[in-house]
């Protein structure tokens, strides 16, 4: 088939409903993403198929096969709408805006950190649309499978070589009580008095309790007395309900810290430390709006990690604005 024959016959309405079948390796999941229905992704596919000469799927009962032809388009596409959203964004730097889409998914340890990064960005940069969807690890690594981000947002990242990480801010786990604790004033507290507690954890998986039982394994101490609570707000009521001890990061507890609420004996091996890090698939192109974000971030984490070490205090104001622009 020739080339102006080619370019005549695609739409960018086919492109990108095959990038999202390649991406979900599903016509359903697909049509639900794109808010379509299943027939209208199958009819997209075949006049896209046409288009090409060449099939780009194939069903076996009900695992849909991703064809050689399927590949080689997806990387043109990659780039085809990486073009599209450069040019739009200059177009956007021509007219004095910046405009565009960030979608973002954040572990919950994460939610501590990333609004004080998109309250600076979007003084900068407020016609930008952000969305932040918070999951647990098990979630967000989900998410990243399946391309469903611009950026993950996450700690203790997969070693994987498919995978682009950016460590943007210490992550610093520590063992938390509540006052009065013996271990508070105790001499020499060792990881093996803790652990003789109730210890209060999340779910399986997850970064925070994955990283101490590492550390206790290592160490060689059992952990045989825990009770698994859904979120850290619940861990941390449960501390100062005297359900147990737990280990949390500590931007989680630096509230209940400075007002007395909690105490954080000390122990040797803490704090653990880990980095915060966004995350993205090194096959996914990432957008203008992405890279902008990700050069702000690297701008900003001196700053970043200047507020975060300082006692807590309010945001002096006016120095960000939190009001949408005039359209009057």
């Amino acid at each position: 088939m020739s080339r102006p024959n080619l370019l005549n016959r695609l739409t960018f309405r086919q492109l990108q409903v095959f990038q999202a079948v390649h991406r979900q390796q599903s016509y359903s999941r697909a049509a639900e993403q794109l808010g379509l229905t299943q027939p209208a992704v199958s009819a997209q596919i075949r006049q896209l198929e046409q288009a090409l000469a060449q099939p780009l799927f194939k069903y076996a009962g009900k695992t849909l096969h991703i064809l050689p032809a399927a590949d080689a388009l997806s990387a043109s596409v990659q780039s085809i709408f990486g073009q599209v959203s450069s040019l739009q964004m200059e177009l956007s730097e021509l007219a004095g805006t910046i405009r565009g889409e960030l979608n973002l998914a954040a572990v919950s340890t994460a939610q501590y950190v990333v609004p004080h990064i998109l309250a600076r960005f979007r003084a900068r940069y407020p016609e930008v649309q952000i969305r932040l969807r918070v999951c647990n690890r098990g979630q967000a690594l989900e998410r990243l499978a399946e391309r469903r981000d611009d950026l993950v947002i996450m700690g203790m990242v997969p070693d994987d070589p498919n995978l682009v990480f950016m460590p943007i801010l210490d992550n610093e786990l520590i063992p938390v009580v509540w006052p009065g604790h013996p271990l508070v004033t105790a001499d020499k507290a060792t990881l093996e008095d803790f652990a003789r507690h109730y210890l209060l954890m999340r779910e399986p998986g997850s970064g925070a309790r994955t990283a101490f039982e590492d550390f206790a394994a290592r160490e060689r101490i059992s952990l045989h007395h825990t009770i698994e609570l859904g979120t850290n707000e619940a861990i941390k009521q449960g501390v100062m309900a005297h359900l147990g001890v737990a280990v949390l990061p500590r931007l989680a507890v630096q509230l209940e810290l400075a007002s007395g609420l909690l105490a954080s004996p000390t122990i040797p091996g803490f704090p653990l430390r880990r980095s915060w890090c966004t995350v993205y698939p090194k096959d996914r192109y990432p957008t203008p709006v992405t890279e902008l974000f990700l050069r702000f971030v690297r701008e900003l984490l001196p700053e970043l990690n200047a507020h975060f070490r300082a006692p807590i205090t309010p945001i002096e104001t006016p120095t960000l604005l939190c009001l949408p622009a005039d359209d009057g």
